[in-house]
């Protein structure tokens, strides 16, 4: 029996297996599921208790592990171990960038471990129950909510600070990690079903640029509903800032926080 990290205290452990793909997961909670898709480096503490604040709200919380140390605190010490941190980010995500299950920096593609991710979304929906899901990928992992919405159960999409494709070029700016086909399904179920998007990022962010969601506003129409947060309200102290939230009470950040959350609330009927 492996044993769940500390900072994963009171979420049980599952493997999941979909077209000989495997992966692990935590799971917290009842009522509809909401699946948390961390961001590099993977399963850190923040991450476990935005989780936990998702499951206190009403529902099942899936965090699948992808990459990274379970539970891992990236930055201990603060600033002063911001050196060590930034070593543990880049071995994260240099696994990614070579892994198969990842597209980092072609255009027009969605990366193969979103097949998995829907999967797991199937299935949880049809444990869990209740009328959809929801999905909040987070940077690298941001635009994957949106590609999980192919599937019918997809009901709550949310697009934390989305950086694929890596904005190295112009026309990586100006797109999102999505396949043309599967972008075409998404447009349909939101003139066709109601759909909506939610998306967050700050207005400097070089990680997650504002022709991104330019696209996506084209894309989508009023169906994308982007919160676009001023600089000076992030987290001075994160890793290429403008990019990291303040997680307080009366923070803007913590009010886009909480306007995440009333949004699986709305859709997936959690009162």
């Amino acid at each position: 029996m492996v044993e769940t990290p500390t900072a994963l205290a009171g979420f049980d452990r599952h493997e999941f297996t979909h077209e000989a793909i495997t992966h692990h997961y935590y799971r917290l909670g009842d009522g509809p599921a909401v699946i948390v898709i961390p961001e590099i480096p993977g399963i850190t503490p923040k991450v476990a208790d935005f989780a936990r604040r998702v499951a206190r709200a009403g529902f099942t919380v899936l965090v699948p592990s992808l990459f990274g140390v379970d539970g891992a605190d990236p930055n201990p010490a603060g600033l002063a171990d911001l050196p060590r941190a930034g070593v543990g980010m880049a071995r994260a995500l240099g696994k990614v960038c070579v892994s198969r299950e990842f597209t980092v920096f072609a255009t027009g593609r969605t990366s193969p471990v979103v097949t998995w991710l829907r999967a797991l979304g199937r299935t949880a929906h049809s444990e869990c129950g209740g009328p959809g899901i929801g999905a909040i990928g987070m940077c690298l992992t941001g635009g994957f909510a949106l590609a999980m919405s192919v599937d019918d159960a997809m009901l709550a999409p949310v697009l934390s600070q989305p950086s694929l494709p890596f904005a190295a070029t112009p026309g990586r700016r100006s797109t999102i990690d999505i396949s043309p086909d599967d972008l075409a399904c998404v447009r349909s179920r939101c003139r066709d079903e109601g759909l909506q998007v939610l998306g967050a990022r700050f207005e400097g962010d070089r990680l997650s640029p504002g022709g991104r969601f330019e696209f996506l506003r084209r894309e989508l129409g009023d169906s994308f509903l982007g919160v676009e947060l001023p600089d000076e309200v992030a987290n001075p102290h994160g890793a290429l800032p403008p990019h990291s939230v303040i997680d307080e009470p009366g923070q803007p950040t913590r009010e886009t926080l909480d306007q995440i959350i009333d949004f699986f609330r709305q859709k997936l009927d959690v009162q």
